[in-house]
């Protein structure tokens, strides 16, 4: 069985690697992170081997926000098709279904869980591969 390749975003260096550390705890899991959009950007759509499964991202960053990386993954056909969750500070019911909107297929709140962002992120994936 295959690792899932995971790409976490965040402008924080802390939070990032923290969650890079949480999701590596789950042997199932291999986690690359960047700390911008265009960063993101690059390495979803740079053919890597093995591509990336699913990105984990922030909102409310700096240049590039979370909704805009979104925007850009969806216009490009080699990104168009990988899984997005939002890890927002802002989890009202309107701020959740706006992201949800934008074609998210989740948003996980800060601060999570780290010893529980593994378990969340499969919990989402699977939701998503029934729906």
């Amino acid at each position: 069985m295959s690792q899932l390749q995971v790409l976490y975003v965040d402008d924080e260096p802390d939070i990032r690697e923290i969650a890079g550390l949480a999701l590596g705890l789950d042997p199932g899991v291999a986690v690359q992170t960047a700390g911008s959009g265009a960063e993101a950007l690059r390495i979803a759509s740079g053919g890597g081997a093995p591509p990336i499964d699913v990105i984990m991202l922030d909102v409310m960053m700096p240049g590039m926000d979370g909704p805009a990386v979104l925007e850009a993954l969806r216009a490009d056909p080699a990104t168009a098709a990988i899984p997005v969750v939002f890890i927002t500070a802002r989890t009202s019911t309107q701020d959740r279904e706006r992201l949800i909107q934008l074609g998210a297929v989740a948003v996980i709140a800060k601060p999570f869980d780290p010893m529980m962002l593994a378990k969340e992120l499969r919990s989402v994936l699977a939701k998503e591969a029934v729906a």
